[in-house]
């Protein structure tokens, strides 16, 4: 009786450590990939402090920003918010940060915009939805829509 105590001891302390031993700490866990969906600039400032907040959790998260219509108009140059403040330097801190903007070529073409419009550094696709689509089909992100 005594060595078959001593072996399920011992094997339910193995059993304990092959588990704490196999936790995964968030420093160790892979990046979440999201996907934000803008349609409406009114909701741009709420992304961006969400995005904020998110990285500040867990920085290693890769996060695109996708915009189509009225979402498009905090990135276009020199645009601000309904009380005068630019986003600009909202979105070149994320950008540090390696957050992908992008802009619906479509939006653009049926407001007669010109690409130059946009902000530098943001990428320009053929098709927002299109683009939110791809994302979280072909690249597994989540999404997002504040």
């Amino acid at each position: 009786m005594l060595n078959m105590s001593k072996m399920l001891a011992a094997a339910s302390m193995v059993a304990v450590l092959g588990l704490t031993g196999c936790a995964t700490t968030e420093q160790d866990a892979p990046p979440i990939k999201t996907v934000y969906h803008i349609n409406d600039s009114a909701t741009a400032m709420a992304a961006m402090n969400n995005i904020k907040n998110q990285l500040a959790a867990s920085p290693k998260d890769q996060i695109i920003v996708v915009t189509h219509g009225k979402g498009i108009d905090f990135l276009l140059q020199d645009a601000t918010d309904k009380d005068g403040n630019p986003y600009q330097p909202r979105i070149d801190d994320l950008m540090a940060k390696k957050v992908d903007f992008r802009v619906c070529n479509n939006t653009l073409k049926s407001r007669n915009l010109d690409p130059s419009a946009v902000v530098k550094g943001a990428k320009i696709v053929p098709s927002g939805v299109a683009e939110v689509a791809k994302v979280q089909a072909r690249e597994g992100y989540t999404y997002i829509k504040p």
